[in-house]
């Protein structure tokens, strides 16, 4: 029987550092890769060794299979663990593996190709009763042949890449119109991420849950469910939080589903940890939608409510042990839910963002886990997926590990970038979630949540922006003379003169906030004492461009206000000149789909950026003339950066 005892883990970010704990652990190396990007990233410092494999872009570094090898061979590695996302699911690189004499930590490489081709995994599931989502998986590849089958299938339709996952590669298709721009945008996406364009056409299931099951297998015969997971809340066809187990499912309804799963495993001979994701309608229906053939993001969850490590698992099922634990002693106790947390902009729509993490203190307390790729220092780049961390809360019941969700939430501090934070704690705090009623439409149906009112801010934000700023001294002259200062939330700017007032932490405001406050500072925390006996507290941080107050698990940012204009006709928006489109993040210009002189209509296509692995279209504000391309296909560019320009 094999041994593993120096493994090199083929990937980075939290899954690098949560795959060498157990690795650590169990007695084994833990041995790892980074990019130019990732010099001195977390992961990094979580291996017992670690070189490097190349640039900062995934296709010249944790990408190329050559380099990996190379690196396994230059650590002395016996065993690649790749993680999920990149090499995961590319089953020329298990062969590779395999083939350098090496063991690969996951399936075997004719289970990844059949089960990573999702038109062949749909063949194999239908062949052995397992139900399909209708749709097209066939071999006609050609813009005319999907295009009639997307006529037969009709709208909603899914258009889908069938070596994809992640959310990558997919657009919903509602008017036929606008599927040759969708199939066009898929096919790039994929090639892409995956080096394959190849598309799968479904019906697209409007209001489904999410479900997926975890099973693991040996190759002695014995293949295992974990029990499900519900991942229905879901932003571009990424999830963004996990739960197991589902509230929808009754003890009869997850006996068939997890006969399903198993038999959907085993119709490729599979060995070691996957998925089995279905779709769940309202009926009770439930479709097979895809395998995937390594271990999920969402991993903790079952693990916290099977008391397993999945990862254990993996590494002894990987060195040709069979599986000790047996169907009937698996069930699941307590519960478990997920949030992603992403480097994102919550003044941007929850844009990707980049930047330097500048402070990052996560939540300590009963029922809470981190699995965290960065730290306070770690820079957020370009090239690599947005999420950072994921904060996993467990209590006996959902409603226990709903407050304690929302409690870890709401303490978490991360400083200098924006996240999703905010996102997910209005989820946590939802009454809709709260009561289970969850499906993929979810953040469709709230949409207020990925568009807070910031007009609405209370006074009270800007009253701890104000005195934040007083108590670093840059807004004030001697003998406490206030200066005029100008902070903007959204479309609201709040103008006042601050004046220190002769008692200690007093301070007086005249302008748009008018009267007396009371103000304790200690370190970045302030509590307000309003003169009616109501005391607020919040934390506040200044930088170069505003304020960022942290009050109740929400962080609002306020930036410096531009003084009024004297322009009386008031042309133009603040950050840009009339008519000119610049990109909201740092990317890629993937696809420019206009020229000089063209006539565009409201929200026709300018260009299409792309930013941390995904696509995003920048359309036209209004109608007009395009009178400038200021980019061109391939080159990359920095957030605010101009790329078209309109009359």
């Amino acid at each position: 029987m094999p041994q593993i005892h120096r493994l090199l883990i083929a990937n980075r970010g939290e899954i690098a550092v949560r795959v060498a704990r157990t690795a650590r652990d169990m007695g084994i190396a833990a041995l790892g890769v980074y990019s130019d990007a990732d010099v001195d990233a977390l992961h990094v410092e979580a291996m017992d060794d670690a070189v490097r494999i190349g640039p900062g872009p995934a296709s010249e570094s944790y990408l190329s299979v050559e380099r990996i090898l190379v690196a396994a061979k230059t650590l002395q590695a016996d065993a690649i663990h790749p993680g999920y996302g990149f090499l995961s699911e590319r089953a020329p690189f298990a062969q590779a593996v395999q083939d350098a004499g090496l063991i690969f930590v996951g399936p075997p490489p004719e289970a990844i190709a059949a089960m990573g081709d999702k038109s062949e995994a749909k063949r194999r599931a239908r062949a052995h009763d397992v139900p399909v989502v209708p749709g097209y998986d066939g071999e006609d590849q050609s813009d005319d042949a999907l295009r009639a089958h997307a006529r037969e299938i009709g709208t909603p339709l899914l258009v889908k890449a069938s070596a994809g996952g992640g959310g990558r590669g997919m657009r919903v298709v509602n008017d036929l119109k606008e599927f040759d721009e969708a199939l066009a945008g898929a096919r790039r996406e994929a090639q892409a991420a995956f080096g394959d364009d190849r598309m799968l056409l479904e019906k697209y299931v409007a209001r489904p849950r999410h479900i997926e099951f975890q099973i693991l297998a040996d190759a002695h015969g014995t293949t295992l469910s974990f029990g499900e997971r519900e991942c229905s809340i879901q932003r571009r066809h990424q999830k963004i939080l996990e739960e197991a187990p589902s509230v929808a499912l009754d003890a009869g309804l997850r006996a068939r589903m997890a006969e399903a799963a198993i038999a959907a495993a085993r119709s490729v001979g599979y060995v070691n940890a996957g998925t089995v994701e279905f779709l769940l309608d309202e009926s009770g229906a439930f479709y097979f939608l895809e395998m995937n053939a390594r271990l999920q993001v969402e991993h903790p969850v079952t693990e916290l409510v099977y008391g397993v490590d999945l990862v254990r698992l993996q590494l002894e099922v990987a060195a040709g042990k069979p599986l000790e634990l047996r169907q009937s002693g698996l069930a699941p106790r307590g519960w478990a839910i997920e949030g992603r947390i992403n480097a994102e902009d919550p003044g941007n729509g929850y844009l990707p963002a980049i930047g330097r993490i500048t402070n990052f203190e996560p939540p300590t307390g009963p029922g809470l886990r981190l699995d965290s790729g960065v730290r306070a220092g770690s820079e957020v780049g370009i090239f690599y997926d947005s999420m950072i961390a994921k904060l996993i809360a467990y209590g006996s019941d959902r409603a226990a590990a709903i407050r304690r969700l929302e409690r870890g939430l709401a303490d978490f501090r991360i400083e200098g970038i924006g996240t999703n934070v905010p996102l997910l704690l209005a989820i946590a705090r939802d009454v809709t979630f709260r009561a289970g009623n969850t499906t993929t439409a979810y953040l469709t149906e709230h949409e207020n949540f990925l568009h807070p009112d910031v007009t609405g801010e209370p006074d009270e934000t800007f009253a701890f922006g104000i005195v934040a700023l007083v108590r670093d001294g840059r807004a004030w002259r001697v003998g406490g003379v206030g200066i005029p200062i100008a902070l903007r939330a959204g479309d609201r700017t709040v103008r006042v003169v601050a004046t220190l007032e002769a008692g200690e932490g007093e301070y007086r405001f005249e302008g748009d906030l008018t009267g007396s406050v009371r103000a304790e500072t200690r370190a970045d925390r302030i509590v307000l004492h309003s003169p009616d006996g109501t005391r607020h507290a919040a934390t506040a941080v200044t930088d170069a461009r505003g304020v960022t107050v942290y009050r109740d698990g929400m962080a609002v940012r306020l930036t410096f206000a531009p003084p009024p204009s004297l322009d009386a006709t008031g042309a133009g928006k603040a950050g840009g000149l009339p008519g000119t489109v610049t990109a909201p993040m740092p990317g890629k210009i993937a696809k420019v789909s206009v020229k000089t002189g063209d006539a565009v209509g409201e929200r026709d296509l300018l260009v299409v950026l792309e930013a941390m692995k995904m696509e995003h279209r920048i359309e036209a504000p209004r109608a007009g003339t395009v009178t400038n391309v200021a980019v061109a296909s391939g080159e990359f560019v920095t957030g605010g950066a101009t790329l078209v320009q309109i009359d």
